[in-house]
């Protein structure tokens, strides 16, 4: 009993018989308005505690030497023959890139930026064409003229016609004149046009047919395309459906190639390059339409630097004016994409980390013919660094960009700048202490509480006066 009554001494929180106590009527007013503003003052605690907080500040970029930025891209260009479309890389420390295949992808497509097919294979060919080492100023015409009112004509007469579009003004297409003439003559020695009438070479001069041409997505000068017939089917769309050849342009290489195209099954045979990949004479499917669309990613070094598409070929020709690098813009981003799973762990800061791809879903359209225009992009790049509470690094990258057209004084391409900031943006995320929450919540009870009591107290007080006084009661 000693030990209990001692234990009830140290009692801070003595109790009150209820017979004791009064209860008033403003009294539960203010319990009410207490409660009420505990329950509000809570949840505005409660929301602060689960929302995200988050410290930005600006330091020098920490990438090192080593590091590369990643570039990702989807660009269709309906006016860009995937035959020669080519994505090169250069930059300010003398890195020069031409025509990259190995992490680039490029698909025909139509004039609605559909694909019509499979991925263009990046098939072997010749580096460098071999030419007639001696050019013979007098040679006899061999080959059949063509235009556009006698090739249906023609190409249903002979199993296979091979086709020379050239320019008189290409250099490619002069070089190619005599060794062509020649091989055409002697293919017809061989194959009698009367008797035979398996194959024929033509040609077509596209700055009298340049409709003609277009039809059949002649972009480079000369371009040779074999036609069979019955294969060579042109539907409602007018694609038709040959070969391109792209190997050496000697007249013994023309003549052997040409011969390949009628020869047996079990007699072909096949070459090889320098790198020992078997090339069956440098033959692929001709384009079936006149765009590509070209996606895939790149590696570049954080330093100033240009991306470039445009027509490129060692071994032809272009004409500039008619060269429209019109495209639209998919999706053009840096760095890598943040996985799902990372995602789903750190879905609170989403809004730091969203897509920043301004450049998507941008066209950027020439309608003017023979414009010699060139379309340029000025993109400028921020590093961003998001760093979560239980410390899990985010690597994202915003950028600005802005576009013009001007004219090209040589082909036309589509250019894009892009300048790596050396500063980059560091947020963090700053930690919640639940020890903090649980103390403020406290605060707030006791607070209101105490602060109720102090109201309650004097306006019983004053009330209890008041009535005092109006019974006339002197105290």
């Amino acid at each position: 009993m000693v030990l209990k009554s001692r234990i009830k001494s140290v009692d801070f929180f003595r109790k009150i018989p209820r017979d004791l106590t009064e209860a008033s009527l403003s009294g539960a007013g203010l319990s009410i308005v207490a409660a009420v503003s505990m329950l509000f003052l809570f949840g505005m605690e409660l929301n602060n505690y689960l929302a995200i907080s988050t410290t930005t500040s600006v330091i020098i970029d920490q990438s090192s030497d080593s590091e590369f930025l990643l570039i990702g891209f989807n660009m269709s260009f309906p006016a860009l023959s995937c035959e020669f479309a080519s994505l090169d890389v250069s930059d300010v420390l003398g890195t020069n890139r031409l025509n990259i295949t190995k992490t680039v992808r490029k698909y025909a497509i139509n004039k609605h930026l559909q694909a019509t097919g499979a991925e263009i294979d990046p098939m072997p060919t010749f580096t460098i064409i071999k030419h007639d080492d001696k050019i013979d100023e007098e040679y006899a015409e061999g080959s059949v003229t063509l235009n556009s009112h006698n090739f249906g004509r023609i190409s249903q007469q002979y199993s296979v016609l091979v086709v020379n579009f050239f320019a008189p003004w290409c250099h490619w297409s002069n070089l190619l004149k005599p060794s062509w003439e020649k091989a055409a003559k002697i293919i017809r020695e061989r194959h009698n046009l009367e008797t035979d009438g398996r194959i024929l070479l033509g040609k077509v001069d596209c700055t009298k047919e340049p409709d003609f041409c277009r039809s059949h997505h002649i972009q480079g000068y000369p371009s040779i395309r074999i036609f069979r017939r019955g294969s060579d089917i042109k539907d409602v769309h007018g694609i038709h459906d040959h070969e391109s050849y792209y190997g050496h342009r000697d007249t013994d290489s023309l003549v052997e190639a040409v011969e390949h195209l009628v020869a047996p099954l079990d007699s072909r045979k096949s070459v090889e390059d320098k790198y020992g990949k078997t090339i069956i004479y440098a033959k692929r499917p001709a384009p079936r339409e006149a765009g590509c669309r070209i996606e895939g990613f790149i590696q570049v070094k954080k330093v100033p630097g240009s991306i470039i598409v445009s027509a490129r070929s060692e071994s032809h020709s272009f004409d500039a004016s008619r060269i429209n690098m019109s495209h639209v813009i998919n999706s053009f981003n840096f760095g890598k994409k943040v996985t799902p799973r990372l995602m789903s762990d750190i879905k609170r800061l989403k809004p730091y980390i969203e897509s920043h791809d301004k450049l998507a879903g941008k066209a950027y359209i020439n309608l003017e013919e023979r414009a010699n225009v060139t379309i340029e992009h000025y993109l400028q790049v921020v590093k961003t660094e998001v760093m979560s509470s239980s410390h899990q690094l985010i690597e994202d990258y915003e950028y600005t960009t802005h576009s013009s057209l001007v004219h090209a004084v040589t082909i036309p391409v589509a250019k894009f700048h892009l300048e790596p900031s050396p500063l980059q943006i560091l947020v963090t995320e700053d930690p919640k202490s639940f020890t903090h929450f649980i103390t403020n919540v406290c605060a707030i009870t006791g607070g209101i509480f105490t602060v109720a009591r102090i109201l309650d107290s004097l306006l019983y007080n004053t009330m209890r006066a008041v009535k005092k006084i109006e019974l006339g009661k002197n105290f």
